[in-house]
């Protein structure tokens, strides 16, 4: 019997569990009028009686379908689907399993995402997609041969896309000397298993790398010119060869010509020789693989020690690169390889900052087609790499090396409600209960498939696809706003600028989904929350950590409407104390001045609205602040261990 693919499995419908978030349509304290441009913020405002910052709102019809994970996992797989490559997600969460189940609902809603962009494109424009098997093979080879690609304007149009996903356990490779040649030698072998040998094969001997086109023409091949006159040339001379070798071995009276047999054996071993030569290119390219190549490149010690190894091992590189672009033009949709890197955490140190420097410079070029997935453990991570010998030059800061690296941050928060039914649910059932289910879910997904009307679902997402994409905009225009005081808090760094033009898209998208139809979110405050995180992670990491402690002992009832630069100010004293164990962290952070300003002055977050966006908050490091969690516990406990106590044994002095 064969396994059922996990990657096909899609989130279990649950029960609601937990309490509600009530949304109102009012001004929530503290906030500025200019936020809204006048209008009021529709934010989630918790009741009276509590209620998880973490609680879902969604229409009704979605409520029963969607756990918490499963919208957070939904929100990065459309970001994924527009984000511009190659980009790094650092995709952040504590739990292993967990990790490991998140990670096949991203790759789940992905593929849903392709075979919807795919119906689209396909009522759009009457093309049908095309694959190398079959007769799109021999079309395939054709084009390679005898065409040059040209990218134009219709296929940057293009909307569909395939993902190739990729899955590399660092642990695996744990025991080879170079780990990062087992992620590079992984991606080669899984793109030659997807295209096929012969193709890929055929490229490194006669394949061109696509151009754009000069113009707005649609036309997408232009014919090798210079490679047909070669052909051609080369076939009427081995033609000419042959007849005189024919004329001199049968014509009667020239068979004793014995210089006319060498100059026709001489022409036709030369023009064939071209021949046998392209022949034996591509049959040693068929039965040498790229990871074969790079395998004996790294287990040649001879050859390690010159110079030009690295560029060897790029060049194969660029090559897989081109032949992709090469594959998108003939296929006729987007291709992206999305490479999930998982278990890195259970290795060296030093092989872990092979793998990332792998990633950096190997992988990292212009317009390469990957994304990457680092699903990791930041509080693992970090302290590995600060042992290791590349850090020289970052103050052995782990932190700053993996904000290097990652160009998508994507922190996943606290278990919800919803998503802990759903792990007990599948914790208490057999091994066949769990596989029967995958089954009829397939069975579901192809029924709906086949249905020729639109469901109303469909239209309630692209309809919240709508208004995600007009909000995106909005925000992206506050950052381009001169005027707008969140213009002047933007980083110099273009690392970071990435980082918070990509964070942005979610956090709107996990906005939209918690209002529910009650209310579309504030771009700009959404635009100034995600500024915040990235510039001061540290700082507003303590100010949450402070504020929740605050919020669990319920010292004060109106504690919802102080604002977040009062509660750091009251604790930036104990902040100062705890300076060593978090210098790491506090290095993270930008100019305290802009950062009291910011607060302060220009957006006034309260505690309620942090309580609210913390939940949003995929570009905070957690890890960071369960570390503060954790020294704020230990200092407690140590001023309490030191407090005087009065013995048993004192009496009070009795007056005579």
């Amino acid at each position: 019997m064969r396994a059922p693919d996990p990657y096909k499995s899609c989130p279990e419908p649950a029960p609601e569990q937990g309490p509600r978030l009530r949304w109102s349509r009012r001004r929530c304290p503290g906030v500025p009028a200019r936020w809204g441009g006048g209008c009021c913020e529709d934010l989630p405002c918790l009741t009276p009686g509590g209620g998880s910052p973490s609680a879902e709102l969604e229409p009704r019809e979605h409520q029963e379908a969607l756990s918490e994970d499963d919208l957070y996992c939904r929100c990065l797989s459309r970001t994924l689907c527009h984000t511009g490559t190659p980009v790094t997600v650092g995709f952040f969460a504590p739990c292993g399993h967990r990790l490991f189940s998140l990670l096949d609902k991203v790759t789940g809603f992905m593929r849903e995402e392709m075979a919807q962009r795919e119906a689209a494109e396909l009522r759009r424009s009457h093309q049908r997609p095309r694959s190398p098997e079959g007769w799109g093979l021999l079309q395939a080879l054709w084009y390679l041969a005898f065409y040059k690609p040209i990218i134009t304007e219709g296929h940057l149009r293009r909307k569909n896309i395939e993902f190739i996903f990729i899955r590399f356990s660092a642990w695996q490779y744990a025991g080879c000397d170079k780990l990062w040649a087992g992620l590079v030698t992984t991606l080669c072998d899984n793109i030659r298993h997807h295209f096929g040998a012969l193709p890929l094969s055929v490229y490194h001997v006669m394949g061109t790398r696509p151009r754009f086109a000069s113009g707005f023409s649609q036309k997408e091949w232009v014919l090798k010119r210079g490679t047909c006159l070669k052909l051609w040339a080369m076939l009427f001379v081995l033609a000419a060869g042959l007849s005189v070798l024919l004329v001199a071995l049968l014509v009667p009276g020239i068979k004793e010509n014995h210089a006319l047999k060498v100059v026709g054996s001489a022409i036709t071993s030369l023009s064939g020789s071209g021949l046998v030569l392209g022949a034996f290119s591509i049959l040693k390219n068929l039965v040498v693989s790229e990871k074969q190549k790079i395998e004996r490149l790294t287990n040649s010690e001879r050859f390690a020690t010159q110079l030009g190894f690295m560029s060897k091992v790029r060049s194969e590189v660029e090559a897989l690169v081109d032949f992709l672009a090469f594959m998108e033009i003939f296929e006729r949709r987007r291709l992206r390889v999305v490479l999930e890197i998982t278990s890195l955490d259970l290795c060296y140190p030093e092989k872990v900052a092979g793998v990332l420097n792998a990633m950096n410079t190997l992988l990292s070029d212009a317009n390469t087609p990957f994304i990457f997935i680092l699903a990791v453990d930041p509080s693992v991570i970090v302290p590995c790499l600060e042992q290791t010998g590349c850090m020289k030059g970052l103050a052995d800061n782990g932190y700053l090396y993996l904000n290097r690296t990652v160009s998508l941050p994507f922190s996943i928060p606290e278990m919800g409600a919803r998503s802990r039914f759903q792990f007990l649910e599948a914790a208490i059932q057999t091994r066949e209960d769990l596989m029967y289910r995958i089954i009829t879910r397939n069975v579901e997904r192809r029924r709906r498939a086949k249905c020729p009307h639109v469901p109303a679902a469909t239209i309630g997402h692209r309809d919240a696809d709508a208004e995600a994409v007009r909000c995106i905009h909005e925000a992206f225009h506050c950052l381009h706003d001169s005027s707008d005081p969140l213009s002047r808090y933007l980083p110099s760094s273009g690392a970071h600028v990435r980082r918070i033009v990509n964070t942005i898209p979610i956090t709107l998208r996990l906005l939209l989904h918690r209002a529910g139809g009650c209310g579309a979110p504030v771009p700009r405050a959404a635009a100034a929350w995600v500024v915040l995180a990235d510039q001061w992670p540290c700082r507003l990491n303590w100010a949450l950590q402070c504020m929740e402690d605050a919020w669990q002992s319920q010292e004060e009832p109106g504690f919802g409407g102080r604002s977040l630069w009062s509660i750091f100010t009251e604790h930036v004293a104990e902040l100062s104390a705890l300076r060593q164990p978090l210098h790491n962290a506090l290095s993270l952070d930008g100019d305290p001045e802009l950062f009291q300003s910011f607060l302060q002055r220009d957006f006034p977050f309260t505690a309620r609205d942090a309580r609210v966006l913390l939940g949003v908050t995929v570009n905070l490091d957690h890890s960071i602040r369960h570390k503060m969690g954790l020294l704020r516990g230990l200092d407690r406990l140590q001023r309490a261990a030191a407090a005087p106590r009065v013995s048993r044994s004192v009496q009070c002095p009795h007056p005579e």
